[in-house]
C-alpha cells in the first residue's frame, strides 16, 4: 500500500490544552491563536501577499487520539457527538478524527504575520485545533467559490444554540484575583464565556448538579449547566 508523507510546516499555539471544551467547527468562538512556523517554513517570504486575504484554510493533523487507527482497524461507522453519541453514520459523512487519514480542515480569520526574534509567527481567530496541533498547510480562502451559500448540511444545518453564562460570588473573586496576577487576561476571559455558551458537554450528559472541569489558557474552570452555564471556580494551573 502506498504511503504520503506530508511535512510539518509548524505548530498551533491556542488556548484550548485539552479536547474538552473545543468547539466542534471553527469560527463559533472568536478566540485568538498563533501558528509558529517551522524551519524551513519560517521565511516571512512566503507569505507575502497573504495579509490580502481575510480568512485562511488549515490543513492539519489529528496528533492526539487514544485509539489511533489504521487502515487495517478501519472502522466504517462512528458516533457523532451531535447526534448524542448513540447513532451510528459513515465515517466519510462525519468530521470525525477516528479516520484512515487523520487531516482535519478548518477555516479561519486572518489576523496578522509577525517576526518574532528568530521565529515567523501567523496569528489567526475562530480556530478549533488544540494546542500543539501540528499544521500541515495554509491556503488562502476564496469566496466565490469556497462559499457555497445554498448548501445542505444534514444532521450540522443549524448553528449550536448558546446559553447565557454566569459567576457565582466565589468564581468573581477566583477571576479578580487571577486577573491581578495577570495569570489570565479580560480578553481571555470574555473567551472562555464564548466556549461556555456553546455548552460543550457531550450531547448524552445532562445532570444538572454535575461539576464539570475544563483547562482553558492557564487556568482550569469549573461550571455547571442547567438552563444556563454557571462557572462555579476558576484555578491557576
Amino acid at each position: 500500500m502506498n504511503e504520503l508523507k506530508l511535512p510539518i510546516i509548524g505548530y498551533m499555539h491556542s488556548p484550548y490544552r485539552e479536547k474538552f471544551g473545543i468547539p466542534r467547527q471553527p469560527n463559533l468562538v472568536d478566540v485568538e491563536s498563533y501558528i509558529e512556523l517551522s524551519t524551513p517554513y519560517n521565511d516571512i517570504l512566503a507569505f507575502e501577499g497573504i495579509d490580502e486575504f481575510s480568512h485562511l484554510w488549515l490543513i492539519w493533523q489529528f496528533h492526539d487520539n487514544k485509539n489511533q487507527q489504521d487502515v487495517q482497524k478501519f472502522r466504517p461507522q462512528v458516533r457523532p457527538p451531535r447526534l448524542g453519541g448513540n447513532q451510528k453514520i459513515g465515517v466519510f459523512a462525519t468530521r470525525s478524527m477516528y479516520r484512515p487519514a487523520p487531516i482535519g480542515l478548518s477555516v479561519v480569520k486572518f489576523k496578522a504575520i509577525k517576526k518574532v526574534g528568530a521565529s515567523v509567527r501567523l496569528y489567526i481567530s475562530g480556530s478549533d485545533l488544540l494546542d500543539g496541533t501540528p499544521i500541515l498547510d495554509i491556503k488562502p480562502y476564496i469566496h466565490y467559490s469556497d462559499a457555497v451559500l445554498d448548501a445542505k448540511s444534514a444532521y450540522a444545518q443549524a448553528e449550536p444554540t448558546r446559553k447565557l453564562v454566569s459567576w457565582n460570588s466565589d468564581a468573581m473573586r477566583d477571576q479578580h484575583e487571577l486577573l491581578k496576577k495577570q495569570i489570565i487576561s479580560e480578553q481571555q476571559i470574555a473567551e472562555l464565556e464564548q466556549v461556555l455558551s456553546l455548552d460543550p458537554r457531550p450531547a448524552y450528559q445532562d445532570d444538572c448538579e454535575r461539576i464539570y472541569g475544563m483547562h482553558f489558557a492557564n487556568v482550569n474552570v469549573k461550571f455547571k449547566v442547567s438552563t444556563q452555564v454557571e462557572i462555579v471556580a476558576l484555578i491557576a494551573v
